[in-house]
């Protein structure tokens, strides 16, 4: 596919600044494209890059003055990095526009509904009473159990598994890997040592707009539902555990856990490899720094937290810098011990 600088400046709100007849049919970075790509300059610290690249157009920031002349066409936007996210978001339609039908084999319940322009790559597995809405692009072993709802616009990647009864909203992107619905954890202690397994018999709600990256695991509800609000977006390898709640435009990074029935704000923000234990409450718009382990609920908005356990980010900096001087301290209290001991044997 090929575009030229005066489509792409019509698909992303931008101005041209040079030829734009020129065209493209890739993307590259700034520092490595070559002929027939186009780049995006947002950070700074890649200025000098744009007087080198060799990339056919660039996207940048509409304030940027030129040092020097260009080989590049420019498109001049307010946003670089959005507007670039966008022209690929529109690339990736377009691309998906390509996919319909259905490859074989694949194993499609008679009691099924299936929209229009869907694709299903083969070895999919459609259950009882699914319900797939129009455009939902659903690639190779994907499994949707019984009585699931897919609604329109979502793609489905390969190997994505997901159980009976879950709901997945609009223009909802679940990565490869990813499971959605199996068991909560639920056991319940015996007098004997053992455990019995509580049946799981909620289930997942996804709604609107959600991103979900590969090799998630989202645990279906004991009662009721895990819900994943509209707009969140979840990176790889993370767990949600039952009958939690991810708010609306939350993002949280890479092997993260959620535990059971924590329900977890709008607009949070969740570092990598951080933990929260169950049953807590996190305000809108919390931050919760990498490898923080979350013991108690935070109720105060917009607070940004730290360490293990966490605590507010700026009384945990201090703490930081009185643990590095702890040596430090130590060393002149043994000195002023030493002192007040010589002290006292000269009074006796």
């Amino acid at each position: 596919m090929e575009f030229t600088a005066q489509q792409i400046a019509a698909i992303i709100g931008g101005k041209v600044e040079g030829n734009p007849e020129v065209k493209v049919s890739a993307f590259g970075r700034i520092e490595t494209a070559i002929k027939g790509e186009i780049a995006f300059l947002a950070n700074p610290k890649y200025e000098d890059y744009l007087y080198s690249t060799g990339a056919t157009i660039v996207i940048i920031n509409q304030d940027l003055k030129l040092e020097e002349k260009i080989e590049p066409t420019l498109i001049r936007v307010s946003d670089p990095y959005s507007s670039f996210a966008a022209l690929l978001s529109e690339y990736e339609k377009i691309k998906q526009q390509n996919l319909s039908g259905i490859q074989q084999p694949v194993f499609i319940h008679a009691t099924a509904k299936i929209g229009e322009n869907v694709f299903i790559g083969a070895f999919s597995y459609i259950g009882e009473n699914v319900v797939i809405g129009d455009n939902v692009k659903i690639y190779p072993q994907v499994y949707l159990g019984n009585n699931v709802i897919v609604d329109a616009n979502t793609v489905l990647f390969p190997g994505v598994k997901i159980y009976h009864n879950c709901i997945i909203g609009k223009s909802v992107c679940i990565h490869g890997g990813t499971i959605i619905g199996s068991d909560g954890f639920g056991f319940a202690p015996q007098l004997d040592g053992t455990f019995k397994k509580i049946p799981q018999i909620g289930n997942v709600v996804v709604e609107d707009f959600v991103e979900i990256g590969s090799n998630c695991s989202i645990d279906r509800s004991t009662i009721g539902s895990t819900i994943i609000r509209a707009g969140a977006k979840l990176d790889n390898l993370i767990q949600i555990a039952h009958n939690a709640e991810i708010g609306s435009n939350t993002v949280i990074a890479a092997q993260s856990g959620i535990s059971g029935s924590t329900k977890i704000g709008k607009n949070v923000m969740i570092g990598g490899q951080a933990g929260l234990v169950g049953h807590l409450h996190i305000a809108d718009g919390v931050k919760i720094n990498a490898q923080s382990g979350v013991t108690k609920s935070i109720k105060t908005e917009n607070t940004a937290v730290t360490g293990t356990p966490a605590f507010e980010y700026t009384q945990a900096l201090r703490s930081q810098i009185l643990s590095k001087n702890l040596p430090e301290l130590e060393k002149r209290i043994k000195e002023l011990e030493k002192a007040l001991a010589d002290l006292q044997k000269e009074k006796s």
